[in-house]
């Protein structure tokens, strides 16, 4: 299962161009909201989430996604919920954590990245990754390093959610989908 954490002020781009790619490659995604079952993106756009962080339990080849949006990324750091998985999923090799635009440096200030890890996040906060050691990559849309998938924000989201693809259900798959979006072509 792939869990999209979602608290007010997310990043709609980054969340749900994501869920969609995702779900075209047949992959099933939750949509997990923070402080409730309606939340409220960075642009006003509110969505049902299909439910609470609180009810999310990790189990090996889940993935967890932290979509960017300065509003978004505070809740899911104000979240001790959020926040504990996010570190279960950066810590257990069975598992993956993906975070784009701001949400890397959430994970730099959580001390998540870990010193000499490649990552990219929203131009203009790279400092944050470099504070925390790891190499920021910002001539790239998406970085995937092992278990980690980065994003630079949300012109990069298409990007994002094929690389979520190519990860979970391989390379083949992720051109599919990429073709039958026109997208790149």
């Amino acid at each position: 299962m792939v869990y999209i954490l979602l608290g007010e002020g997310f990043e709609e781009a980054e969340a749900l161009v994501t869920a969609d790619v995702l779900r075209r490659a047949e992959l099933p995604v939750c949509l997990a909201g923070i402080g409730g079952e309606m939340v409220t993106g960075s642009h006003n756009i509110v969505v049902k989430s299909d439910k609470a962080v609180e009810g999310i339990t990790l189990s090996a080849g889940d993935m967890v996604v932290l979509p960017g949006g300065m509003g978004g990324v505070a809740s899911i750091e104000n979240s001790q919920t959020a926040m504990a998985l996010a570190r279960q999923a950066r810590e257990d090799p069975a598992l993956w954590l993906a975070a784009i635009c701001a949400a890397p440096t959430l994970l730099a200030r959580a001390g998540l990245l870990g010193s000499g890890v490649h990552a990219v996040c929203y131009p203009g906060m790279e400092d944050e990754l470099s504070a925390a050691g790891a190499v920021p990559q910002m001539d790239r849309p998406v970085v995937a390093e092992g278990s980690l998938i980065t994003g630079r924000g949300p012109g990069a989201a298409f990007d994002f959610g094929l690389a979520l693809v190519e990860a979970l259900a391989g390379a083949e798959t992720a051109e599919q989908i990429r073709a039958g979006l026109h997208y790149g072509s």
